[in-house]
């Protein structure tokens, strides 16, 4: 990997004018976390070291909401650091908040920096987002918010839900709960976020009120390292009808825990759509 480009997803940076949203300027909000409706500009990574599938109310397998930029192929491109900045530059406008998602970005980790610290020179507040599995310093003491969101057990790609998506087993999905059954990358995470002196949380996707119990014991360490304000809980889903199904079980365990409820807004705002 080079220091001085990134693999970006089809979306790449996103949403810019005349985009999916509609708007005739850049720009959208964030949907989920503690900056829910911040406005905010995206930069997606292509690439995954996970490979998620959970299983709706209904019984029915649902992939990762951006399984192109996971599972992949999704059209990927390559970009300069300079590029994705300029990019950047001409379309903040007013907004002053970034955010780095994936895929994986940590997979990227030594470009991801160099465009970390373009973006906190300009000012802007800088969000990574990723999935708990794998550490990088110098990510997590730069990002104004690091965002984890470690996958629960009821994310893994068994056989019978590959099968019903007429998906193949591969490497990646053999791997899958291997990974994330080691926390100890997510409580380095954590550490290094809060000795930088920046903000961090953690954000659990619920689907059943068993993953309660596997979030408190799992995830026993990274938590006490935390105040329950900085765990939130989101319920799983693409699409207003699947998200509207679990939302009671992620409300339910906020009240029991004092952790915060997360909404879905873009999905709220555009439905099950790229790019908003």
């Amino acid at each position: 990997m080079s220091d001085s480009s990134l693999l970006l997803s089809r979306e790449g940076v996103f949403p810019l004018a005349s985009g999916n949203t509609g708007f005739a300027f850049s720009g959208t909000i964030q949907g989920e976390g503690k900056l829910a409706g911040m406005p905010s500009l995206f930069v997606r990574l292509q690439g995954c070291n996970l490979r998620c599938v959970w299983m709706s109310a209904d019984g029915v397998p649902c992939l990762c909401d951006t399984a192109h930029s996971s599972f992949g192929p999704g059209n990927p491109h390559r970009s300069s650091v300079d590029q994705v900045f300029t990019l950047l530059s001409d379309n903040m406008g007013s907004m002053r908040s970034v955010v780095i998602t994936g895929g994986e970005p940590l997979l990227q980790a030594t470009p991801l920096s160099v465009l970390i610290d373009r973006c906190l020179g300009k000012g802007w507040h800088v969000t990574v987002e990723t999935n708990g599995t794998l550490f990088d310093e110098d990510v997590a003491r730069k990002a104004s918010l690091l965002s984890i969101s470690p996958k629960l057990l009821s994310s893994v790609p068994v056989p019978s839900k590959l099968s019903a998506l007429s998906m193949e087993p591969s490497d990646a999905s053999s791997r899958h709960e291997v990974l994330i059954s080691d926390v100890s990358p997510v409580v380095r995470l954590v550490c290094a976020s809060r000795e930088a002196g920046n903000d961090v949380q953690l954000k659990f996707v619920v689907s059943s009120p068993d993953d309660e119990k596997e979030i408190l014991s799992r995830y026993a360490a990274p938590l006490s390292l935390l105040a329950p304000s900085d765990v939130l809980v989101m319920p799983m889903g693409a699409t207003p009808d699947e998200i509207a199904a679990h939302a009671m079980i992620a409300v339910q365990m906020c009240i029991r825990n004092g952790w915060r409820y997360s909404p879905r807004l873009h999905v709220d705002l555009w439905g099950n759509k790229e790019g908003v």
